[in-house]
């Protein structure tokens, strides 16, 4: 009889076990299902956001952008009001588009884009390069000329790393180069003031372009290069050692091909600085007029801008593709190295036009 209960006992023992081990077997698999669930709504949620911050800001009017930033703070509109409002527009847009600034982001969705960086480093190469004609030329009357005092802090702030996160971030260092732009512009357009001048000369702008058709040379070799091809050295080679095998192999060149998981990253670098260099001519269409006219460069400066408007055109395709030259799929790079020779060779053209007597 004891036994008997002993056994019966032990049976229900052994049930409740099995019903606990069933709960928790349950137990744990709702839990499971309930991360899983959360990690694909966090995946999902971040897939759109990062698709909503990967779209390219639109172009806006740069005439009508310091009109009303002028008749908002009451300035006039002097030479130079306008290149340095679209410069202080151009650079604001990498900090206020939808995102912020994403370069230096360290947490999803931020941390998986790389196209959008890439344009944001385009942008920024073509402010750097205004910031500094701005400190260098364009508001030095000659070369023995004092430098403005807040160019001299607005260039440096931009030469910052795009890169960081903290002490001091990105974004806080471009602002304050920002806020240097905007004191400037505040003594340009105060006509009490003559401590801020803005020179609009043939050579000033010259030196700026120069600058520009650099960038746009290099730009177009690094988006032809998708394909890869064998390019001759073009340094200056000692006529003395013109003979020797090493010499001979120095000239012959090597393959050059830019890296497979690069090439998106030109085609977006090449696209920011497009959308940059647009504006910024804009602007100097609107200041330099003058001289443009004289010089009968009117027309030259147009027909770049719609060169760079062009590489601006919408991409339909879900990623970059890298077809060969007359292959069965296009060669996006190849596409975009069109348009930036061309306003490339623009840009040349124009430098001798503005060299003319």
């Amino acid at each position: 009889m004891l036994d008997w209960k002993n056994r019966t006992a032990g049976a229900r023992d052994g049930a409740a076990d099995s019903v606990d081990n069933v709960r928790s077997y349950f137990a744990g698999g709702w839990a499971m299902r309930v991360f899983g669930g959360l990690l694909g709504l966090y995946l999902f949620a971040a897939l759109l956001v990062g698709w909503y911050w990967s779209q390219e800001p639109e172009q806006f009017s740069v005439q009508q952008r310091a009109e009303a930033a002028a008749q908002a703070r009451g300035h006039k509109l002097v030479n130079g009001y306008t290149t340095v409002e679209t410069l202080k527009q151009v650079a604001g847009t990498l900090l206020d588009k939808p995102g912020g600034y994403l370069s230096n982001d360290l947490a999803p969705p931020g941390l998986w884009l790389d196209n959008m960086p890439s344009w944001e480093f385009g942008v920024l190469v073509q402010v750097r390069d205004m910031s500094r004609a701005l400190r260098k030329d364009f508001t030095r009357s000659q070369s023995q000329s004092t430098e403005d005092p807040d160019l001299a802090k607005a260039e440096p702030r931009f030469h910052f790393d795009n890169k960081s996160w903290a002490l001091p971030a990105s974004e806080a260092e471009y602002g304050e180069g920002i806020k240097s732009l905007n004191r400037y512009l505040n003594r340009l357009a105060d006509p009490a003031r003559s401590d801020a001048q803005f020179y609009t000369r043939a050579d000033n702008l010259n030196n700026w372009l120069g600058d520009a058709a650099t960038r746009l040379g290099s730009l177009s070799q690094r988006l032809s290069a998708s394909v890869g091809q064998v390019r001759l050295n073009t340094a200056v080679v000692d006529p003395a050692l013109a003979g020797s095998v090493a010499q001979a192999d120095f000239i012959e060149g090597v393959n050059y091909e830019t890296p497979w998981l690069q090439i998106d990253n030109v085609f977006y670098e090449a696209r920011g600085q497009a959308w940059a260099l647009a504006h910024l001519l804009r602007a100097i269409e609107v200041d330099f007029a003058d001289v443009l006219a004289k010089k009968n460069a009117t027309v030259s400066v147009r027909q770049i801008i719609r060169e760079l408007e062009a590489a601006q055109e919408t991409l339909w395709s879900p990623m970059i593709l890298n077809g060969s030259g007359y292959g069965l799929l296009a060669n996006h790079s190849l596409v975009m190295a069109n348009y930036i020779s061309r306003a490339n060779a623009g840009l040349i053209d124009l430098r001798q036009l503005l060299s003319q007597g």
